[in-house]
């Protein structure tokens, strides 16, 4: 009888950690800790992981936020140094194969199953799993509806399918005195955003996209009078003749490019989903937003030119060197309450704004800028940046020869050439 009693033990045990995804069991309190590299949501994620402690009262969840102007793999490089890394790394895709003999192999997750179709790609070696894909984000040309139609009237995003329509936009509201774009002159979104969509728009092949790159970096390939680099520079002058700060280009800062849109002081402004909530805390009446493409030429049939950029841009990595057993099934059951707990998904979805690439999932963030990505995605109107192939220190080298451009410091055969000489030394 006593055995019977302890086999239906064990098998309540069981059950109850399949259908929680992964129930922490153990009752010994355990301290993990989150290396976070998404700024603007750390207050977010500070009451998400006390929304989690109350639901896994043994397990509580310190932040460790990544400073501002240093790269995920720096912060992670320096704290593996000091025999101190986090019990999760949030890091950028590019990122995981530098790091993965020290992550936990996820592939027997549930959650592996439930992905997106294409988000593991870039994190899994040798058939390994090596992250969990944390946020759904995309980026292009965020537009003010409002205040768009104030000054020229009805505004169909949709008619903006070339680099002569978005200009003609511009004109018609230079004309009516409100300023058409501001471009935020951050190293990260001119290196890591901006410029790399150049190597996306390469072909809609992605294998393609990744020989392009084995190419640049073997020296095979000639920037200067190549069609996409020149198309989308082509592109990013226009865009910097009508710009807010076209007399001070490097001055500008992420929060006052969020400020200027909301205020209505600009129409357009060239970030990503993840600033919403700057948007709205600047300006929480106006909802009425969106994404237009940043166009590359004058073809209205080029796909690229309908498409934005969509992707997984964070991953979290679980560490098995300094961290313990313990630690590392809390961080497991911290990834699977994401996913699976009702109350997991909306502190996820909800509290952080996250577009949760995960078909199980099935709510969105109560964002316009998220609902307009996601609109895109159903419309199969996406394309993905090949981070996961770009070195480490893409963003910081190649964000500042753009700046340099951006401010005329160099020309536009320079900018290339340098693109080319960066390659051809890249580790």
């Amino acid at each position: 009888m006593k055995c019977k009693r302890l086999l239906i033990s064990i098998f309540l045990v069981l059950f109850l950690i399949n259908l929680g995804g992964g129930l922490f069991a153990s009752s010994t309190k355990v301290k993990i800790t989150f290396m976070s590299t998404k700024g603007e949501i750390n207050p977010q994620l500070e009451e998400v992981f006390k929304n989690f402690s109350k639901d896994y009262p043994n397990i509580t969840v310190e932040l460790i936020p990544v400073g501002a102007g240093q790269s995920p793999f720096e912060k992670l490089s320096t704290m593996y140094a000091s025999g101190n890394a986090p019990t999760i790394a949030m890091i950028d895709p590019n990122d995981v194969g530098k790091f993965k003999d020290n992550f936990l192999d996820l592939s027997n997750e549930k959650w592996t199953k439930d992905a997106l179709k294409g988000v593991l790609d870039d994190v899994t070696f040798e058939g390994k799993v090596y992250a969990f894909p944390f946020a759904l984000e995309g980026y292009g040309l965020i537009y003010n509806k409002q205040l768009i139609e104030k000054a020229v009237g009805k505004f169909d995003p949709n008619t903006i399918r070339t680099r002569f329509s978005l200009e003609r936009l511009f004109k018609n509201l230079e004309a009516k005195k409100v300023t058409p774009v501001v471009i935020s002159p951050l190293d990260w979104s001119l290196g890591a955003h901006f410029i790399t969509i150049a190597y996306a728009a390469q072909s809609r092949d992605y294998q393609a996209v990744k020989k392009f790159i084995a190419d640049l970096r073997a020296g095979k390939v000639d920037l200067v009078n190549n069609k996409v680099f020149n198309d989308l520079l082509d592109t990013f002058d226009m865009l910097r003749k009508y710009n807010y700060l076209k007399n001070s280009p490097l001055a500008g800062t992420y929060e006052q490019g969020a400020q200027l849109l909301a205020q209505d002081k600009v129409a357009f402004w060239f970030m990503g989903n993840w600033a919403w909530p700057l948007i709205e805390e600047v300006n929480p009446k106006n909802r009425d937003y969106g994404f237009v493409p940043v166009p590359l030429d004058n073809n209205p049939n080029n796909f690229f030119n309908r498409s934005i950029v969509a992707l997984p841009t964070k991953m979290l990595c679980i560490d098995t060197k300094n961290n313990s057993k313990e630690q590392q099934e809390a961080a497991k059951t911290l990834l699977n309450w994401f996913v699976y707990n009702e109350n997991g998904q909306k502190n996820w979805v909800y509290g952080l704004n996250i577009i949760a690439p995960f078909s199980n999932v099935k709510i969105t963030p109560n964002d316009p800028l998220a609902k307009s990505i996601v609109e895109y995605a159903k419309a199969g109107r996406t394309f993905k940046i090949p981070y996961a192939i770009l070195p480490s220190d893409h963003w910081p080298i190649i964000g500042a020869y753009m700046q340099k451009y951006l401010a005329g410091r160099m020309d536009r055969k320079q900018l290339l050439t340098e693109i080319m000489n960066y390659w051809t030394k890249a580790k």
